[in-house]
């Protein structure tokens, strides 16, 4: 049985010019590191604090659920925000969608696949994986350039042919 809340269905769930616009950003990073190769270090480790749609939308249900389960001390009504929260949260699971998702992709907010992307990206970049140069024109760059003839991250966004 296939899991329907998988990292392909963020984006799928997302208008296509959110999702452009994350891509947009995320090689903006990447060829910015290309050009000034000494910074990659640092933006790695931004990379290793950045969180992703899953943590944030676990860890935001998790305080409404347990601010709903405080304030329910001094009146039972407010179980139901307990209750809305995890309701969301199983949506989220099983759907891969819930009210909150776009406009936290608005925000730019970027699944841990895209996250990792770049990660690779930049580790490419930084030498890190050996033949990393493929006629003397790195393979990220190869990358970068089939993600923008297609308009999508290669291997993470699925296409949709008619």
């Amino acid at each position: 049985m296939k899991n329907p809340a998988n990292a392909a269905n963020v984006p799928g769930n997302s208008p296509c010019h959110v999702n452009r616009d994350i891509l947009q950003s995320t090689e903006s990073s990447i060829r910015y590191h290309i050009a000034h190769p000494k910074r990659i270090d640092k933006r790695l480790h931004e990379l290793d604090r950045e969180w992703d749609v899953e943590r944030i939308l676990e860890t935001n249900a998790s305080f409404l659920a347990l601010g709903g389960m405080l304030l329910s001390l001094f009146r039972k009504r407010y179980l139901l925000l307990s209750g809305a929260a995890l309701a969301l949260l199983n949506q989220h699971a099983h759907k891969g969608w819930c009210p909150p998702l776009p406009i936290l992709r608005r925000l730019g907010v970027r699944t841990r696949s895209e996250i990792e992307y770049e990660r690779h990206a930049l580790k490419l970049l930084r030498g890190d994986f050996v033949g990393t140069r493929k006629d003397g024109k790195l393979i990220v760059e190869q990358v970068l350039d089939l993600s923008h003839k297609l308009g999508r991250i290669p291997l993470l966004q699925p296409v949709h042919e008619s």
